[in-house]
């Protein structure tokens, strides 16, 4: 296939984009480059084999038009973004601007290139909002959903907060109404927390990845509430799996938006994953606590029953095992990763 990645050089894309090198795919990477680790991720990929990169702004519409109208792609992995709540804060325009304008900017330069790749973009559980109206259970170490064993489905009323919740939902939508309109085979993913080695987390987004780092490093990790907040990981190589299972099943599809993350099974609280990571390094990580952050969710636990039926997929690898290997990335790339990490 002819692949296209936008964001190939950040940690989901640049992973699938190794995933389709490796199976023989003429794959083109779409990357700014502006993330911290995007070079490194860029000279990786090199050395797994040839590819094409292309350093460009989804916000250029221009390029993707020139782009899209040059080339045919018989799969768009949509990667790039914005991608944390917090400087959608301090900088909504931005956020605006890359996540939605620049998500019409692709469907646009895919539309009108008469091209029908598949397109999977990469949504998040956070269009739903903070689920201020589902029961919530407080346990010892984590919160629960007493009433939805399954985890939190599609169906589930869509309530856009914060300007990172509402660019998202914003290009989640348009995502959805361009197949519904034009006809463009677009996917859905809403994925809960991704993680796993060769991410370089922060405080605020991929936060499996940072409270990783911060153990091996002997930061402190600062928990906003109480730590109970519980999340369903899915570990990378999961995840890279479904990409490619969706796009050969998507012919089949007969729902275009679906909860990915790593289902109940996979459901982990804040204070459960530091513990985790205490026994696996044998000591103390010192915790802070500070106070809410606006629009966190308690629970969010993916539904995953659709995509495990559309795309005859599971999740495979548990948080102990995702959560070690993890770990041991970081303790081989440790001096690579303290610069990054000081130079933010």
């Amino acid at each position: 296939m002819e692949i296209l990645i936008t964001g190939g050089a950040g940690f989901i894309g640049s992973n699938l984009a190794a995933r389709a090198i490796r199976s023989g795919h003429r794959v083109t990477v779409l990357d700014n480059a502006s993330r911290p680790g995007a070079l490194r991720n860029l000279s990786i990929l090199r050395s797994r084999g040839d590819f094409e990169f292309i350093h460009a702004d989804i916000r250029d519409s221009r390029a993707l038009m020139d782009l899209c109208h040059a080339r045919r792609f018989d799969a768009v992995f949509h990667q790039a973004a914005q991608v944390a709540v917090t400087t959608s804060l301090e900088h909504p325009r931005t956020d605006f601007e890359v996540n939605a304008l620049g998500t019409l900017n692709l469907l646009e330069a895919i539309r009108t290139s008469g091209q029908n790749p598949v397109i999977i973009f990469a949504s998040t559980n956070k269009v739903y909002g903070p689920l201020n109206s589902i029961v919530v259970r407080e346990l010892d170490t984590r919160y629960s959903l007493p009433e939805l064993p399954w985890g939190i489905a599609e169906t589930t009323p869509l309530d856009f907060h914060s300007p990172y919740g509402c660019s998202k939902g914003a290009a989640d939508q348009y995502v959805i109404d361009y197949r519904r309109i034009y006809g463009l085979r677009t996917i859905v993913f809403r994925q809960s927390c991704i993680y796993g080695p060769g991410q370089i987390g922060l405080e605020d987004q991929g936060w499996v990845a940072w409270f990783a780092i911060c153990a091996v490093l002997g930061h402190p990790i600062t928990i906003y509430g109480d730590g109970k907040q519980v999340r369903d990981v899915l570990y990378i190589d999961d995840l890279v799996e479904l990409y490619f299972n969706a796009v050969e099943a998507e012919p089949q599809i007969n729902k275009f938006a679906y909860n990915i993350g790593g289902g109940p099974k996979q459901a982990i609280s804040l204070r459960e994953m530091i513990n985790m990571l205490e026994l696996e390094l044998g000591r103390t990580i010192q915790v802070r606590y500070s106070h809410w952050r606006v629009g966190d969710q308690r629970v969010y636990i993916s539904d995953i029953r659709a995509a495990c039926e559309a795309f005859r997929w599971s999740p495979t690898v548990s948080p102990r095992e995702g959560s070690t290997a993890l770990l041991r990335w970081i303790e081989a790339n440790r001096d690579v990763i303290q610069d990054l990490v000081l130079s933010r």
